[in-house]
């Protein structure tokens, strides 16, 4: 049973388009919350025993540093016993205080479990580096794409189904960030340099699972052009589809249990990759083809 995806495409556009709408008013109104790999500072997580002492609220553990000239501390709840709080970057001597502090306050019940400082310099870096990685990379699929789909430049010119799958990895990292933006105003969530690790990850995942449903359409139009340029495309994205579901859903599965069951370290990491296989899935089966019927379509018209 053949499905119409490409003659279908207008409810896909606009499903994508809201998405797209939602993320982009998110990140101007709220932009996204940084980490410390972007910020710079200090964080400090730590276990308390609660056979001891009651694990403090945020606030609490927040005001119990308040007398070290931390700056603005923020404090976050881990699981039932632990707590992460970030503050401005310290050396050595004031880490122990801290350390000191917090074991006076609570009798001896808590536990340093992390303590990570990065300077503000390390966190710029670390940014112009992720959008030169990703600026690049981009270039790199749109070159290779139009080399390898060069014997087949009709209906449409090769590197033009580089360019679609640019935009289609535009779409799945748009919205991804987006759910982050969102999530970071409503939830706290900060993006790190997990998070920068993740989007390159579903770039490659997304332009993979492109390029599949592409190279079927290059196989197809090799051995049976017939001039229905749309048909073709809708007969080649119905062949991949399952295979392409079949291999986000076994990934799937092991990012959920990485959510799930992972430290907190990876928590985000994995949700990032869980929302970004589902719309790289989703933008390679019903954006990346359809666009490229319309392009065609569009170069008939003039």
């Amino acid at each position: 049973m053949k499905l119409p995806i490409i003659q279908k495409r207008k409810y896909y556009y606009l499903f994508s388009g809201t998405l797209l709408l939602i993320s982009v008013i998110s990140l101007i109104a709220w932009g996204l919350k940084p980490g410390l790999d972007f910020t710079g500072g200090s964080m400090l997580q730590v276990k308390f025993n609660t056979a001891i002492v009651a694990v403090p609220t945020a606030p609490e553990a927040s005001k119990s540093l308040a007398s070290l000239d931390l700056g603005e501390i923020q404090a976050q709840p881990v699981g039932v016993d632990g707590m992460i709080m970030r503050f401005k970057t310290v050396d050595e001597p004031t880490h122990q205080k801290v350390l000191a502090q917090l074991e006076t306050t609570y009798k001896n019940a808590v536990s340093e479990q992390t303590f990570e400082s990065v300077g503000p310099v390390i966190g710029q870096e670390t940014k112009d580096k992720a959008w030169q990685a990703i600026f690049l990379a981009s270039l790199a699929i749109v070159a290779y794409i139009a080399f390898a789909f060069r014997k087949v430049s009709r209906p449409v010119t090769s590197w033009k189904y580089g360019v679609a799958a640019i935009v289609a990895l535009i779409h799945d990292l748009v919205i991804v960030t987006g759910l982050f933006s969102i999530l970071g105003h409503f939830a706290g969530i900060e993006v790190d340099s997990l998070f920068i690790t993740a989007l390159l990850t579903i770039l490659g995942f997304s332009v993979h699972d492109t390029i599949v449903v592409f190279d079927r359409t290059r196989e197809n139009l090799s051995k049976r052009y017939t001039g229905d340029f749309e048909v073709v495309v809708n007969d080649s994205v119905n062949q991949t589809m399952a295979r392409s579901i079949n291999t986000s859903v076994t990934t799937l599965l092991v990012l959920t249990a990485m959510y799930l069951f992972g430290g907190s370290s990876t928590t985000n990491f994995a949700l990032a990759l869980i929302a970004g296989i589902i719309f790289g899935t989703y933008s390679s089966i019903f954006i990346a083809s359809t666009l490229i019927v319309d392009w065609y379509k569009l170069g008939l018209k003039k």
